[in-house]
């Protein structure tokens, strides 16, 4: 299972704080960036969830100081979302839900580890990190479908 002690715990949730910000960033630049009709739809939800991103970015800064870490500056964010910067085509809708999908899978992915790393060490990480995975979870279903939709039209 890993390090369950608090400076483990302190690196994955920032890790997760890197991660979330960069969704803001990316999902910020996708919502302005895309063109056509086709991609009304994906910019709003987009757009709308910029601030939920933010929020889970915000809480989990939160939590890294209650438990004696530091939060980083713009200087420490290690970034690595390849697939979800904004396409040269931006007219690419697919290209953008395929980089949302592959964010909110890797978000799922370090969010169940982090419970599994927490289980009978950290309740309070682990009740606030079940409600992150829970919203992201619910983007990826979202995000699904519009990918099932977008191909279907192609």
């Amino acid at each position: 299972m890993g390090d369950t002690g608090p400076e483990s715990i302190i690196a994955e949730l920032t890790r997760s704080y890197c991660m979330e910000l960069e969704t803001v960033t990316n999902f910020l630049a996708n919502s302005i960036v895309l063109d056509g009709v086709r991609a009304e739809e994906i910019k709003k939800s987009l757009a709308a969830d910029v601030g939920e991103e933010l929020a889970h970015a915000r809480q989990l800064g939160e939590r890294i100081k209650q438990l004696g870490g530091m939060v980083p500056g713009s200087l420490a964010l290690h970034l690595t979302q390849e697939a979800l910067q904004p396409p040269a085509d931006t007219t690419d809708v697919i290209g953008v839900i395929e980089g949302v999908l592959a964010a909110e899978n890797a978000a799922i992915e370090q969010y169940d580890r982090i419970i599994r790393q927490c289980d009978g060490v950290d309740y309070v990480t682990q009740e606030l990190v079940i409600r992150l995975l829970a919203d992201e979870e619910r983007h990826r279903t979202l995000f699904e479908g519009f990918l099932k939709e977008y191909r279907k039209t192609t």
